[in-house]
């Protein structure tokens, strides 16, 4: 019968609601507002009423699942397509490819009709023996060999019995292993019970030590941590481990067997034999293959996850703000690099200072001169080597108790002081110059001074050079331009790379942003945004919500309130009797507002709280108010730490299996997942945060190895 290739539609949205258990209504407006080209942060945000309020980490699943169904969309076009052109395919076959919404159960349909290789079986096709295949299957109690005999031939293409019933059972073998309810069976078989085993490979052991504890190893694959997971399957990558997911082979013949074995016969027991070369040569490599790219797919999704939640903590972490801050690059023999910064964090001067060697009363009069010329309102020195010491230096000089002296992460600065953005920012000066400025601006706002590095570098991370570098990239810039709106960005003083992450912005337009304002001056009022090359109507919609201007003509320009709803608030001050910029911070006022008089058919509540809540508290920060944090005075190295002591620490990192904190020793010490709470935690982010303060104790020290063992629980 020929059958032509019907279009092929998928119901994308009915498929999303359905397994996200959302309404088809809010994925159709999330689907239809991302097609037309809207950003995940402006549909949560300013389209709220057209998705039924659908928050970012959603509405960013709705677009990932959109993706992998167009996918499966086009492979299964391409699929059809083949079928087609071989004259292959039927209308039930044409059903059961339109009907699934699995990429894995496409490939195991068309795994039957997939173009092959000169196989074993087809050579044995070519030689006549499918029809002794069939007879074999139907397990009839005639005799097999003497059925066999009738296949040998007088040209030797089969030269025997024996030669037409090997021929036959691989046959049988390519049958099985296309079968997709045995394929189906066996993965589940596989997924369930499967053991992941590694080995040490021969003459492996002594460069593969640092995989030690895989050396001889076996669990249950699919309940085998993330970290682990991923730990294996770079030993195997580094060529030092073997890994193997395995079931029971035996669970796993006995299921075929249960399917495709009829009797006691002579023929069944062929068939049996089959099923067995089947199983070993062909299906249970594949799957086995499958698994481990699951379980690959499944650990990096986590690894990920992790990454993402951490970079977001970090992102989101509390800015000391617009303050004079004097900027410390700690060094014992090459000296500490200190920048003076202003307000907005401009660099002012720089200099070089000894204070940890002989010279240090020259030092003191340096830094001393130096907050008094500048009325340093803040000290930020890098956590890195001679911190600590450096920090005691600062603390020993009797500064004004004003001003905060602060042990500022500085992973990753020493990345951007070599990369292209800080030549381009700072051209006269050298990388150790650019390293302070980076640790003092990232004390000043973490958000606007991090952006500018890749993720990858700043060390909140879990096996992160391991997982998909695709989807590690498109999850932690999904973070990033996430907290970059949220926070919202100051459009006259907004770096290009932090105006690039801005929804609707991209590099280009984020450049001539700030090429604008160099040669116009500073933004006005948002309507300027217009103005700039390649910032068209679609870009403004997008963006223009979520840049503020300061110093604006209009008091709603300095706001999170788009300029699509001016006009309501507009109506609002008018109906209260005031004007716009006395009705914004009087809450008094806006409480009394009845939000019902301003539903439209396109403007409904969720739009109309934010904008009241916006004006109560214009261009609000959602970040926490920072808080001073002082390290142990008794502890400065790794020596100094025993057993049993109490110590304040900064986390620096959340993984699966626990967190890291620095505790001012140079080393940052784990707290196991089992050591997090005085009961059992299943996710470490359930009690910690990346850059939270925490209280611990210390449990075991391993000065040789740089390991310390830490504890949170109180008991």
């Amino acid at each position: 019968m020929n059958i032509g290739i019907i279009n092929y539609t998928m119901k994308i949205t009915e498929i999303i609601s359905k397994e996200m258990n959302l309404t088809t209504a809010g994925v159709e407006a999330v689907v239809r507002l991302i097609e037309q080209g809207s950003t995940i942060p402006f549909i949560a945000r300013y389209r709220k009423e057209m998705t039924g309020s659908i928050d970012e980490v959603v509405i960013a699943g709705i677009r990932d699942r959109m993706e992998q169904l167009n996918a499966l969309g086009k492979r299964k076009k391409a699929i059809l397509k083949s079928l087609k052109e071989r004259d292959l395919l039927n209308r039930i076959l044409l059903n059961e490819i339109e009907n699934t919404s699995s990429m894995v159960e496409l490939e195991d349909i068309y795994e039957k009709y997939r173009p092959k290789k000169r196989t074993r079986a087809e050579i044995a096709r070519q030689k006549g023996l499918e029809p002794l295949a069939d007879f074999l299957l139907k397990q009839s109690v005639a005799d097999p060999v003497a059925e066999a005999q009738k296949y040998i031939s007088l040209k030797k293409a089969v030269e025997s019995a024996e030669d037409a019933m090997a021929g036959a059972k691989d046959i049988i073998a390519e049958i099985i292993n296309e079968d997709v309810n045995i394929r189906s069976g066996i993965r589940k078989l596989f997924f369930n019970t499967a053991l992941i085993q590694c080995g040490i490979k021969k003459g492996k052991k002594e460069e593969g030590i640092k995989f030690k504890d895989y050396f001889d190893w076996s669990e249950t694959a699919f309940k085998a941590p993330s970290h682990r997971v991923l730990a294996m399957l770079r030993g195997k990558k580094e060529g030092v481990l073997s890994v193997h997911v395995k079931p029971d082979e035996e669970k796993a013949l006995q299921f075929i067997e249960n399917r495709y074995i009829k009797n006691q016969s002579g023929a069944s027991l062929i068939v049996k034999s089959a099923i067995k070369d089947s199983y070993k040569r062909l299906l249970s490599g594949s799957i086995e293959k499958e698994c481990i790219n699951e379980l690959k797919a499944k650990a990096d999704e986590t690894a990920i996850g992790v990454f993402a939640a951490n970079l977001k903590d970090l992102l989101l972490s509390a800015p000391l703000g617009e303050k004079r801050i004097l900027a410390i690059d700690p060094g014992f023999r090459t000296g500490c690099k200190l920048v003076c910064l202003d307000a907005q964090g401009k660099l002012l001067c720089h200099d070089v200072i000894f204070p940890l060697q002989s010279r240090n009363e020259k030092a003191e009069k340096i830094v001393t001169k130096l907050v008094q010329k500048y009325g340093i309102q803040a000290i930020a020195i890098g956590n890195g080597t001679a911190g600590r010491e450096t920090e005691t230096f600062i603390k020993g000089l009797g500064l004004d108790s004003s001003i905060d002296i602060v042990m500022t992460d500085e992973s990753g600065a020493s990345v951007y002081s070599a990369s292209e953005t800080a030549r381009e920012e700072f051209p006269d000066h050298d990388i150790t110059v650019r390293g302070a400025v980076s640790i003092g601006r990232r004390l000043m706002d973490p958000l606007a001074e991090l952006v500018k590095l890749d993720p990858k570098s700043i060390g909140v991370g879990q096996y992160q050079h391991d997982v998909d570098q695709k989807l590690l990239k498109k999850a932690l810039d999904d973070v990033v331009m996430l907290c970059v709106n949220r926070v919202g960005v100051e459009a006259n003083t907004a770096s290009r790379e932090l105006l690039s992450f801005v929804s609707g912005l991209n590099k280009t337009i984020a450049a001539n942003m700030v090429k604008y304002r160099n040669e116009n001056g500073p933004f006005r009022n948002r309507k300027e945004f217009l103005k700039v090359p390649r910032l068209g109507p679609k870009a403004f919609e997008q963006s223009a919500g979520f840049l503020r201007i300061r110093n604006a003509e209009s008091a709603l320009d300095r706001t999170g309130i788009h300029p699509e709803s001016y006009g309501i608030v507009k109506k609002m001050a008018e109906d209260s009797g005031i004007g716009i910029e006395e009705l914004m911070m009087n809450t008094k006022i806006i409480k009394k507002i009845d939000l019902s008089c301003y539903i439209t058919d396109i403007v409904g509540m969720p739009t109309l709280e934010d904008i009241v809540k916006e004006l109560s508290n214009p261009g609000r920060d959602p970040r926490k108010e920072f808080k001073s944090f002082s390290f142990d005075e008794r502890i400065h190295d790794i020596n100094d730490l025993v057993p049993g002591i109490k110590v304040s620490g900064i986390v620096t990192n959340v993984t699966a299996f626990g967190a890291f904190v620095d505790i001012g020793v140079h080393q940052d010490g784990l707290v196991h997942i089992s050591e997090m709470a005085d009961r059992f935690v299943k996710d470490p982010n359930e009690i910690v945060s990346v850059r939270q303060k925490v209280k611990v104790a210390v449990l075991n020290v391993d000065v040789k190895r740089k390991r310390i063992s830490l504890s949170m629980k109180e008991k």
